[in-house]
């Protein structure tokens, strides 16, 4: 048996305990002999995944669920494949669901066709539906639920206690998940997602990228500055609400404005 290195206590990183990263964090969370995974990450890596939750003495049959943050490829690929070793369910948001369960390419970025992106989406039946103020229980603990849309329509994010499993919605260094108008993704949701974990008395924010961190909040500030910013940019095509460079374009097309030398 390995011995166990959890984060916080009843909570275990899967990278942090291997020691080596396999893709997005998979969270383990635990209390008596009931247990959870948040994410699960790529199909090629379920196995290992499997085998040291094993090796860290978990019983596979107490699986309650495994929860899916939202419907990226490199969050639940292996979603089918886990839930089918563990003989357990999976739980996501109704808006995740429809993308999971027809194993949908290009909703969930397994289809980048420019970028020569074509990945397998296994597709799998959602047992449970989790909606925003809903309470899921693992032994004594109540995680609850909030809907935080914005890189996608379905992302949830999970308190427990003082804690914050936060999904895609802000890492360390400020950055966010990727915003782009195929993936569903909302600028003002987003803003609105942010200022909601600025505002609350979450302590720790738990990722699903990169490392844990405590909420910090003038790197939220920043961050919903910028974002806010980009509500105003053409760079993210129609996920912005207005390009004031046109409206001024076309005032000084009306006054007849000339080019200056």
């Amino acid at each position: 048996m390995r011995a166990r290195k959890p984060i916080f206590p009843h909570v275990i990183e899967i990278n942090c305990q291997a020691g080596h990263l396999m893709g997005c964090n998979v969270y383990l969370v635990y209390d008596r002999n009931e247990w959870i995974l948040i994410d699960i990450g790529y199909d090629e890596n379920v196995e290992e995944i499997v085998d040291l939750i094993r090796q860290l003495d978990f019983p596979l049959s107490q699986c309650k669920t495994i929860v899916a943050t939202h419907a990226d490829v490199d969050h639940i690929q292996g979603l089918a494949k886990a839930k089918q070793l563990l003989r357990t369910t999976v739980s996501a948001h109704p808006r995740a669901a429809g993308p999971l369960e027809a194993g949908d390419r290009l909703r969930t970025f397994a289809e980048i066709i420019p970028q020569d992106i074509h990945l397998e989406m296994p597709p799998v039946k959602i047992d449970h539906l989790l909606e925003e103020g809903d309470t899921l229980t693992v032994g004594g603990l109540s995680l609850g639920i909030w809907l935080t849309p914005g890189h996608t329509d379905g992302q949830i994010a999970l308190r427990l206690g003082d804690m914050l499993f936060s999904g895609d919605n802000i890492y360390r260094d400020g950055c966010v998940g990727a915003i782009d108008a195929h993936h569903g993704s909302n600028i003002p949701d987003f803003i609105q997602s942010l200022k909601r974990i600025r505002a609350s008395d979450v302590q720790w924010l738990l990722p699903s990228h990169g490392p844990i961190f405590r909420k910090d909040d003038a790197l939220l500030d920043r961050t919903i500055a910028r974002l806010e910013s980009y509500l105003h940019m053409p760079d993210f095509g129609t996920c912005a609400i207005d390009w004031p460079l046109i409206d001024q374009w076309e005032k000084e097309i009306r006054a007849g404005k000339m080019p200056q030398a």
